[in-house]
């Protein structure tokens, strides 16, 4: 979510004169430092990072708004031919023609990373892909690697690769291999912003987040 809150952050703060104070990390760094006993006014990852704020008492359910949704796709440097992803065995075959892929590192708890790493366990090519698998570490974007060389095919978000110069985008993982991310924006139960924290929240479910959500890759919820 990040270039949607780096667009929509100085929107929302002209619009209301409320100030925002931003910071990223992946969905798992997320959920560590609430568990270390950060605190935030409004949090906004995927979905089962969420529930897992629900679970510990952190954010109540009730207080939990569906943003947008988004899928993981496949890259390639910008002019390479295109391989076959159309149907899992087509991306099983590719993957073990490539010389190299990255995806984000599942240690560091990135959604698609996590989900990719499940991806190649269906596929039963872990062993075969370790090898050659270049991790993408936090600063270090999946796209960039692939569009610097330094991996063939790169799989993430579809909003994080689009924003990347030097790629093209083959597709979406085939089939019952997709994953669609759901992210929630979840006030939290120690807010003292309870105000700000809801406009913040049905700021990003106006159409003009909306618009913003979806140029930027994802699918926006609807009011």
């Amino acid at each position: 979510m990040q270039q949607v809150m780096e667009d929509l952050g100085p929107k929302f703060e002209h619009a209301t004169g409320h100030k925002l104070a931003i910071t990223f990390a992946t969905l798992g760094g997320v959920v560590q430092r609430v568990q270390d006993g950060e605190t935030a006014d409004v949090i906004i990852i995927p979905q089962q990072g969420i529930d897992s704020l629900v679970k510990d008492g952190k954010a109540s359910a009730g207080n939990v708004t569906v943003i947008a949704r988004s899928g993981i796709g496949v890259a390639i440097r910008k002019g390479a031919p295109r391989p076959d992803i159309s149907s899992p065995e087509a991306l099983r075959r590719t993957l073990l023609a490539a010389k190299s892929i990255t995806y984000s590192n599942p240690a560091d708890g990135g959604a698609s990373g996590n989900h990719f790493a499940r991806v190649l366990e269906r596929l039963g090519i872990v062993n075969e892909m370790k090898r050659k698998t270049v991790l993408a570490k936090p600063g270090d974007d999946t796209g960039v690697l692939v569009a610097n060389g330094k991996a063939e095919i790169g799989v993430h978000q579809f909003q994080v690769l689009m924003s990347v110069a030097g790629i093209d985008i083959v597709g979406p993982l085939p089939g019952d291999l997709q994953d669609t991310i759901v992210f929630g924006a979840a006030i939290m139960g120690g807010t003292k912003s309870a105000g700000a924290s809801k406009a913040f929240v049905d700021f990003l479910r106006t159409p003009e987040a909306a618009a913003v959500i979806k140029a930027k890759g994802m699918e926006p919820a609807t009011p």
